[in-house]
């Protein structure tokens, strides 16, 4: 098998910017030899893939302060009118950058427009039990301990402002009355049920006032019952979690249950959910939710837009994030000009051979200060280094408020001052600053800790994938597709070195690369050395990755080098519209909504692939190896293309 590495095709930079990652790039080619052979695609990518995951626009979800203001304005300002978003893109990471650099396989590549709508992004996950979740039932399994559909309509809207006033503490009530017009013990259950299920943490009584009936609403426990749903309500024969399937269309995970905790009047973590999903797809997953029904989820079917909830069963146990086995991929590139050898051999080579399993894109961020640079910093313990990198102006177009916020704080290195620039605060940057505000400038561990401890990770994590992309091209460029002695291998969990009598009985599916770390081990070969010498051009011991805050301790992990994946197919279909949907989804065949009618000789063509990856993997790694090009969104900026929504 060939290796073949690829060259960069972006655009070169004015010289005169201030462009931190050229120094990274610098530093790297001190330990990683130039690159020798050459691009044999010389194509491009037509448009965007994902928006990173990691760091989309730096903003933290599950804030429990959320306001309706700031998400007004967030969602007005997503994603900025293209050419801002180009303009922004001009400043960013090109794969190389971040160390990808190499292909495995030698068909000649071939240009295709991925995510031109997001619905040609499909995204099933599959469960621990290997079962790929589809939405395909909107029935609700019901028992005698359910509310009447009555229920969700027996309160007016007047009524329900006024008992989540209450149930959220937003006034100084301390109950809500509710007149029972056309008396009767039965409507006074429905209305008794009805406040208990949608408003959790609020009791009821029935009184007396002026000849009228009145149920009272008022708190039960405190401040606490919202976070706890009341216990004593829910059947004991009932498992304590609804599962259920969220079908959504371009929106995250955590943004879907933020909305979803809002209808439900609930607090965000009594979800869980084995995995977050990209924004800028159609994606199937499984979440749970502890001690609501089936009955009120389903409800939220008709009043939510962009996802649909079904499929709910009642279990003991939540779910937990990993316990995935993968995930699988519906892709369509349009607008492809391989010809049908290309095709086959591109395919033909994914499925039997792989693709690199390196780090994508979205790893590393989406503007000029990529996130493992403020991981090293942080590795480092350099902490003025970390609170420069978020808050110092950055080239690039980035949205308005975040631009004066970051010239207030040049200008003055004053947090409040910086701070009032700043409309939304569950941004990273207004997270750090409010630490700032509470902590003093000299402490900066503990203004930056306020940020959650996920998104703080993830600079570091971010850092590690910079290394072992990296290696990983070194590696390959080393040695080739081939096991050698030196290498590692896992027997169990465990890694252990390929002895040179042993080297016959593994190929390169079984090599695995560690992430740095305290508890891992290096290959004995070129690489190992190579992988301590990136880390003292960083100004880090490789043998002592423990830090004095043990949040920031790595212990390191073993990642594949190549990643074969499973259940490949592939069809090539012709298509004259560009907004024509090229397959139906789950949601399609519930709604009965026929297969798209495609002629047999249209205007372009496009290549609609499956595949499945198992965790931790990127798709669009895969599919670039696939197309044979940068997938970073500078380079497709860079090549006069367009943010197609």
């Amino acid at each position: 098998m060939e290796t073949v590495e690829m060259n960069n095709v972006s655009l070169k930079r004015p010289c005169s910017e201030d462009d931190v990652a050229n120094v990274d790039k610098i530093k790297r080619q001190k330990i990683l030899e130039k690159s020798k052979a050459g691009n044999d695609s010389g194509q491009s990518i037509e448009t965007v893939t994902e928006q990173p995951e990691d760091m989309k626009s730096e903003i933290i979800p599950n804030e429990e302060s959320e306001e309706q203001e700031e998400e007004e304005l967030e969602d007005s300002d997503e994603d900025g009118d293209p050419e801002s978003f180009a303009d922004m893109m001009k400043h960013g990471l090109t794969e190389s950058d971040v160390g990808i650099t190499k292909f495995v396989s030698s068909h000649k590549g071939f240009s295709g427009i991925l995510k031109e709508r997001y619905s040609d992004f499909v995204v099933h996950e599959i469960g621990k039990d290997g079962r790929v979740s589809h939405l395909d039932d909107f029935s609700v399994p019901v028992d005698d301990e359910d509310p009447t559909e009555e229920t969700f309509t027996v309160l007016s809207d007047e009524d329900k402002q006024r008992l989540e006033e209450l149930q959220l503490f937003k006034n100084k009530e301390t109950s809500v009355a509710i007149e029972v017009i056309e008396d009767t013990k039965e409507k006074r259950t429905i209305i008794h049920q009805a406040v208990k299920s949608l408003f959790p943490g609020l009791e009821t009584k029935t009184e007396d006032r002026d000849g009228k009936k009145y149920i009272i609403a008022y708190h039960a426990a405190g401040k606490k019952a919202l976070a706890n749903p009341r216990k004593h309500s829910w059947p004991k024969s009932r498992g304590s979690y609804c599962h259920f399937v969220l079908y959504k269309e371009n929106k995250d995970t955590m943004d879907a249950i933020n909305v979803l905790s809002k209808f439900l009047r609930v607090k965000p973590n009594i979800f869980s959910y084995m995995g977050t999903k990209d924004k800028r797809a159609i994606t199937v997953q499984e979440i749970a939710v502890l001690r609501i029904t089936a009955q009120r989820l389903a409800h939220l079917n008709k009043c939510l837009m962009n996802f649909k909830l079904g499929n709910f069963s009642y279990k003991n146990h939540p779910l937990k994030l990993g316990e995935l086995q993968g995930n699988h991929f519906t892709v369509v590139l349009r607008n492809i000009t391989g010809t049908d050898d290309q095709i086959e051999q591109a395919m033909h080579s994914l499925r039997e051979i792989g693709f690199i399993n390196y780090y994508g894109m979205q790893r590393f961020g989406t503007t000029a200060v990529p996130t493992y640079q403020i991981g090293r910093a942080i590795l480092q313990n350099n902490w003025n280094e970390v609170m420069d990198l978020i808050l110092k102006p950055r080239p690039g177009a980035e949205k308005g408020y975040l631009v004066k916020c970051r010239e207030e704080w040049a200008k003055t290195k004053d947090p409040a001052a910086a701070l009032k620039k700043l409309p939304v605060k569950r941004c990273v940057e207004g997270q750090l600053l409010r630490g700032l505000l509470k902590y003093g400038m000299k402490n900066i561990i503990s203004a930056f800790g306020i940020i959650p401890r996920n998104n703080r990770l993830m600079y570091i994590h971010s850092y590690q994938s910079y290394v072992w992309n990296n290696m990983v091209s070194k590696r390959i460029e080393e040695y080739g597709l081939r096991a050698v002695p030196g290498d590692l291998i896992l027997k169990g969990a465990t890694a252990v070195h390929i002895e040179e009598g042993d080297v016959d009985n593994y190929t390169i599916h079984d090599v695995v690369m560690p992430l740095p770390g305290f508890d891992v081990i290096y290959p004995k070969h070129k690489i190992g050395e190579a992988y301590k010498e990136m880390l003292v051009a960083d100004n880090l011991d490789i043998s002592n990755m423990r830090h004095k805050i043990r949040d920031y301790s790595l212990s390191g992990a073993y990642r594949k080098i190549i990643i074969r994946p499973q259940n490949v197919s592939w069809e090539v279909v012709a298509y004259d519209d560009p907004k024509i949907p090229l397959f139906t989804t789950d949601l399609d065949k519930l709604e009965g909504k026929p297969l798209p009618v495609l002629p047999t000789d249209g205007k372009f063509r496009a290549l609609k692939m499956e595949f499945s990856l198992p965790p931790s993997t990127y798709a669009t790694m895969a599919i670039r190896e696939v197309l044979k090009m940068d997938t970073s969104i500078k380079n497709q900026t860079q090549l006069n293309t367009t943010w197609l929504r």
